[in-house]
């Protein structure tokens, strides 16, 4: 982060402090989950702490502080960027049965007219949005930042073999180097699917949104080489309220699977998840 420094020298109270987390509870628990540096956002937006490196630290110090005695829940903050491999087992036939029946899903796009992918700058980010991609059964496609060839490449083979229109839908950071690397992405994966419909928007950050929405700024950073004529303000993708971001992933897919649809094909993957559950049911009762 590139914050001015802080001059403010005094130590808070203890009730400073209490007020504070009390604030930063209420700003988690509506708008959860969330990114620290998301919260950081709102706070300074809100007036909590200061626009500084001294105001995120304690935006973090007091998020840790609170969930080490049990006033945050550890869940209501996403962090994607660590994970665990781990093969999934089980104790018998019957819970595999059970488990694979109850994870049931229908594809909801298989009939649909069109492809649409949704593409996220930032790793830590996607805690953020999966719920919404996970209800609509969007892939989510992490770039963190240039994505590699590879990546790409793998991305184009699959667009290149459809037999429809595919949407992509970038998610990333209002400075020289997220903008050029969303420039980047479309370049390459045209490229390289040189027979696929691509559609490509920049969904996030836009002008437009930071001044509709009043996104707080930073400078842009003059040693970015890619700065030149791009502006004097830059504004971070954690900078858009959780709940807003949601909303604007939401509304871009649903250009594509309307709600009407979209409730027509969930009230069947559940009529269908329950066949299987009977199904399930009945072989179990008849095992030996």
């Amino acid at each position: 982060m590139n914050y001015q420094a802080s001059h403010i020298k005094q130590r808070a109270t203890k009730t400073e402090v209490e007020e504070r987390r009390a604030a930063l509870y209420g700003i988690v628990s509506a708008m959860k989950p969330m990114t620290v540096r998301q919260v950081f956002y709102q706070a300074t937006v809100a007036g909590i702490v200061e626009k500084s490196e001294a105001g995120y630290n304690k935006v973090q110090t007091d998020l840790v502080q609170m969930r080490k005695a049990g006033t945050l829940r550890y869940d209501w903050l996403a962090d994607n960027t660590r994970w665990q491999r781990k093969p999934r087992t089980f104790d018998s036939v019957e819970q595999a049965l059970l488990d694979t029946a109850s994870l049931y899903r229908k594809s909801l796009w298989a009939d649909a007219d069109c492809y649409v992918e949704i593409w996220l700058e930032k790793d830590a980010l996607a805690g953020v949005i999966y719920p919404v991609i996970d209800q609509f059964d969007v892939p989510l496609m992490v770039a963190r930042g240039y994505a590699s060839l590879s990546f790409l490449h793998s991305a184009a083979e699959y667009i290149n073999d459809l037999d429809v229109p595919a949407y992509i839908y970038h998610l990333g950071d209002f400075d020289p180097s997220g903008v050029n690397a969303a420039e980047k992405i479309e370049q390459t994966l045209r490229e390289l699917a040189p027979d696929a419909e691509i559609h490509f928007e920049r969904l996030a950050v836009t002008p437009a949104q930071i001044a509709r929405w009043s996104l707080p700024t930073r400078p842009t950073k003059t040693t970015d080489t890619r700065s030149k004529n791009f502006g004097d303000i830059s504004v971070e993708l954690d900078a858009i309220p959780p709940d807003r971001l949601r909303r604007l992933v939401q509304s871009a897919i649903e250009r594509h699977l309307p709600k009407r649809q979209f409730a027509i094909l969930k009230a069947a993957e559940a009529s269908e998840r329950d066949i299987i559950m009977r199904l399930v049911g009945s072989i179990v009762e008849d095992a030996p």
